[in-house]
């Protein structure tokens, strides 16, 4: 493959300007590893990394404890890296941030070794347990602040609010109120708060698969997949834009974060694609819509599965399978209107010079793949996502120095290792706080009963009607997660808004996933759409606009979650294999028919009247029953025939 000209990718500085302009997880401090803060980060984030794989291999501490010891180094680690302020000091930490890191390590000793009394008194907090849950309290939302962002820090305090103050609200949302004593002791004392099931999951499974996509980029499966998404899709139309759906979706799955998926793909995407003819807008939306569709794409979906695993009770494994076809169905609507664009404006694939062989790639880099492979296999026997995370660990480290050592390439082979460990503690800080802090949220809910009354007022606005449900069920969903990264998205929506759908009779899996996919698409939705953002921070292009290109190009992803809430034969739930490529297949051709009406283009350009019927015949696809696909289908056959008609009739003329 020819090398690509300097000014076509972007380069790594304005990678880290744009990442730390729209990804707050990317504004961390970067100490030389001699330096004092450097020594001490890079101590306590390796001690955290071999923490998580003792306890992966031997088994957890216990659980309040185990999820002390996670929360409060990884609080500890963000007062160090990120600063306060745009003003402060990005070379080193303050006074008050050593002293804040200080304060959050001794919460956790605290409940470290005074464990047997706090478990003797539960309900009769003394004084101490009360001031530490303050602080415990008042540090966390100020990490939050510093790591993800004010959003959901206000969110939280708005939660606390209503927890303290409930007793003088309305009739519709009133509770009995409770005090600063039983909050504090519930926030911080209990599994329910801070350390909920959503820390729980992120001290087990999601750092383990964190650790993981961090081993798997030092080994150089991103670059696998990018040189593998050219071979495939590089010489088809629109080539480069597909190439950003193949490989973003791949990467998305691994990495969890929608932003930084856009950054790093995006900067050699995203200027291939303007290459060719694609507008501004529309590459960095093609980006966005690929790199936000990662979260829901098998077998990773971006960690956010192991909490749904984790609130139902059921199965990782069971999860992945049934979001198999929905995904495949939000990317065959992206590249639809791809491909449909890229033939309205006549655009090609790049050509043969340019792109690398499959063979070659698969020959040279196609081993990276295996640890994903055995990952896959060890969840379909069964095996438990901590230990199938684990062993995929150990047989990346042994598959990369093997190879190393064969290819005689050993130089950095120690230094990518110990780097490993050290990026994915580091890529774990976001995650893990974001868990924390929605852990205030998802408490304030159990304890004075929010989740319920939220549930009733969406039954209340759907008047019994399940579509209308589902509708309000999505607006919540949306504005839920604006500004939020998808796992502490999903965990809030799942609280707040699945609880309706369960009233309506949806099974859990389906309302669990319905929300999924709404907080998920948050990030393309403006008017805060982080990914599109950051898509149009590359692209130079109108944010605004990038996000509605984006809303257009991921309008299958809107639209299928409601086929699978009437039809949950497409989650593989109660179904027969007939009745599931019956099903399948008419959501294929609906959304095929759907990415037509909205580009307007179906081997010709389409008048309003052709893009309505286009319409009309997608949204027969797309409603369950059998008259419905029978009637779809003969108007998509017709239109087809008809277009193949004018086809011939133009080539003849010509």
């Amino acid at each position: 493959m020819t090398d690509m000209k300097n000014n076509d990718v972007m380069s790594s500085v304005n990678q880290e300007e744009l990442l730390e302009k729209y990804d707050t997880e990317s504004r961390f401090r970067k100490f030389n590893r001699n330096s004092v803060p450097g020594m001490i980060t890079f101590i306590m984030c390796i001690g955290l990394s071999l923490f998580h794989l003792y306890t992966a291999w031997q088994g957890s501490l216990v659980t309040l404890m185990h999820r002390a010891v996670h929360t409060c180094i990884i609080l500890s680690l963000v007062f160090i890296l990120y600063p306060a302020h745009k003003k402060a000091s990005k070379d080193k930490p303050s006074i008050i941030d050593w002293i804040l890191a200080g304060v959050a390590l001794c919460l956790g000793g605290y409940i470290i070794f005074n464990y047997n009394e706090i478990v003797i008194r539960a309900g009769l907090p003394n004084n101490v347990d009360v001031t530490l849950g303050i602080i415990a309290i008042l540090i966390m939302l100020e990490g939050s602040r510093r790591i993800i962002g004010k959003e959901i820090t206000i969110l939280a305090i708005l939660f606390l609010f209503y927890a303290y103050f409930g007793r003088n609200l309305p009739d519709l949302i009133a509770h009995r109120g409770y005090g600063i004593r039983n909050i504090a002791e519930y926030m911080y004392l209990t599994t329910e708060g801070i350390f909920g099931i959503a820390i729980g999951v992120s001290s087990t499974y999601i750092f383990l698969f964190i650790l993981f996509g961090a081993f798997l980029q030092k080994s150089g499966l991103g670059q696998f997949f990018n040189d593998l998404s050219m071979a495939i899709a590089g010489r088809s139309k629109g080539g480069p834009a597909k190439i950003a759906v193949i490989s973003s979706g791949f990467l998305g799955s691994i990495n969890g974060s929608a932003v930084a998926n856009v950054v790093t793909t995006g900067a050699f995407t995203i200027p291939l694609m303007k290459k060719i003819g694609y507008d501004r807008e529309f590459a960095g939306a093609v980006e966005a819509a690929a790199s936000c569709g990662g979260q829901i794409l098998p077998p990773v979906m971006g960690a956010a599965a192991f909490i749904m695993a984790e609130y139902l009770g059921i199965p990782y494994v069971k999860i992945a399978v049934c979001a198999i076809i929905p995904a495949l169905l939000y990317y065959l609507g992206v590249i639809t209107i791809i491909h449909l664009r890229a033939e309205k404006l006549g655009l090609q694939g790049m050509s043969k010079e340019e792109l690398p062989r499959a063979s070659q790639v698969l020959k040279e880099k196609g081993y990276l793949v295996l640890p994903l492979i055995i990952l896959v296999y060890l969840l379909i026997k069964g095996r438990t996502p901590i230990y199938a995370a684990f062993f995929s660990i150990i047989v990346n480290v042994v598959l990369t120095i093997v190879v190393r050592v064969i290819r005689k390439d050993t130089k950095t082979l120690f230094k990518d290792l110990i780097d490993a460990l050290e990026g994915g503690a580091r890529t774990a800080l976001g995650v893990a706080m974001a868990c924390a802090v929605v852990g205030i949220i998802i408490g304030v809910s159990t304890m004075t009963g929010l989740g319920l009354k939220l549930a009733g007022a969406i039954l209340f606005l759907g008047k019994g009607n399940l579509l209308l449900t589902l509708f309000f069920t999505m607006l919540a969903c949306i504005i839920l997660g604006m500004g939020l990264p998808s796992i502490p998205a999903y965990i809030i929506t799942a609280t707040m808004a699945a609880p309706a759908l369960a009233e309506m009779g949806v099974p859990p899996l389906v309302s669990h996933m319905f929300v999924f996919y709404f907080g998920m698409l948050a990030n393309l939705t403006p008017p805060v759409a982080l990914a599109a953002f950051a898509g149009a921070g590359i692209a130079g292009g109108k944010p605004s606009k990038t996000g509605f290109q984006a809303v257009k190009l991921a309008l299958a992803g809107f639209v299928v979650p409601y086929i699978f809430a009437f039809s949950p034969e497409l989650l593989l739930i109660d179904t027969t294999f007939m009745n599931t490529i019956i099903v399948a297949a008419t959501a294929i051709v609906g959304v095929i028919a759907l990415g037509a009406a909205v580009e307007g283009y179906f081997m010709h350009p389409l008048n309003s009247v052709f893009r309505l019927l286009m319409l009309s015949t997608a949204l027969l696809l797309i409603t369950p029953g059998v008259h419905t696909d029978i009637i779809g289908i003969i108007l998509f056959a017709a239109m087809m025939f008809f277009m193949k008609a004018k086809q011939r009739n133009r080539l003849k003329e010509a």
